[in-house]
């Protein structure tokens, strides 16, 4: 992959002389990333010409980084199975993933996954490299948007966003009960339970965790209630919802409402905010509700 950037003296004013290495940096290599460049078969241009990184830069340089190859990971196998592709670019790739699949291979899913199915999506498609780089996963039986970075650099800038609280996503939830307040923060730890190897509770020793929500529909037995996390714990809309007496239907793990449609937890993500990290252009996307989720939907309605 070629990245292109133009350097403007007038954009670092606090840099007398600007060298090519500290340029990278102020775009967001990491050392790991310029040290790739240099030995592991990628390449930097200023102008027409291939520089050291020591380069002191003149202004209206134009700088062109050629990323090294990356490997595949042996450890993920391919599947040819289709996925459904919401939005894709030279950096990007986000896949809106149905319900009761994976997110990523473990010991007792090794095959098919999504991450299985993007590496046989991006063969097929002749990409650069079949690295696999998931920047949002999701739970086996929630549905909805995951994010794909197709390289190490893209990546990196992106989690980046994410700790900064700039890549935003919202989820679609249905939750038992009544509402009231009907909009709020929900701030409350999380931990892993005790003698429960998946499980998460809350609890005062447990890790900061924050979700915002807001009723969208309030029915007789449930609430469509849009949610968004402010961090990223294992289970937290499930964990906090629980904590507020209003468990996910179909989430049998938190003792959410069963019935012959609610079969796994009501949860979609369906909104994800991104800035692209190369043109840093705001991106946004929506996944429409499956059918299972719909079905639970006209139950309560």
């Amino acid at each position: 992959m070629i990245i292109k950037w133009q350097y403007l003296a007038s954009d670092f004013p606090e840099v007398p002389q600007m060298i090519l290495q500290t340029f990278l940096k102020y775009k967001g290599l990491s050392k790991t990333q310029i040290a790739r460049l240099k030995f592991a078969g990628g390449q930097v241009f200023v102008g027409h010409r291939q520089r050291y990184t020591d380069y002191p830069l003149r202004d209206g340089d134009i700088i062109r980084v050629i990323l090294a190859p990356e490997k595949a990971a042996d450890t993920i196998s391919t599947s040819y199975l289709p996925i459904e592709v919401v939005y894709e670019d030279e950096s990007l790739l986000v896949v809106n993933k149905p319900p009761h699949l994976p997110s990523i291979p473990s010991y007792s899913h090794p095959a098919d996954t999504l991450a299985n199915r993007v590496k046989g999506y991006l063969e097929l498609h002749q990409a650069e490299s079949l690295a696999i780089h998931i920047v949002t996963r999701l739970d086996m039986d929630t549905s909805g948007l995951v994010i794909f970075a197709k390289n190490s650099f893209a990546h990196a800038l992106l989690d980046e966003e994410n700790a900064q609280h700039q890549l935003k996503k919202y989820y679609l939830a249905l939750a038992s009960g009544q509402f009231q307040p009907t909009s709020g923060l929900i701030d409350l730890p999380i931990r892993r339970r005790e003698k429960h190897g998946m499980a998460r509770m809350v609890a005062p020793d447990g890790k900061s965790s924050q979700t915002r929500y807001q009723v969208v529909q309030q029915y007789q037995n449930g609430a469509l209630v849009r949610l968004r996390l402010l961090t990223g714990r294992t289970h937290q809309i499930r964990v906090h919802l629980t904590a507020l007496g209003h468990p996910l239907f179909g989430d049998a793990l938190y003792n959410g409402p069963i019935s012959a449609v609610a079969q796994r937890q009501a949860l979609h993500c369906a909104q994800v905010e991104l800035i692209q990290p190369l043109t840093r252009q705001t991106i946004k996307l929506t996944a429409p509700l499956p059918a299972d989720f719909v079905a639970i939907q006209q139950e309560l309605a």
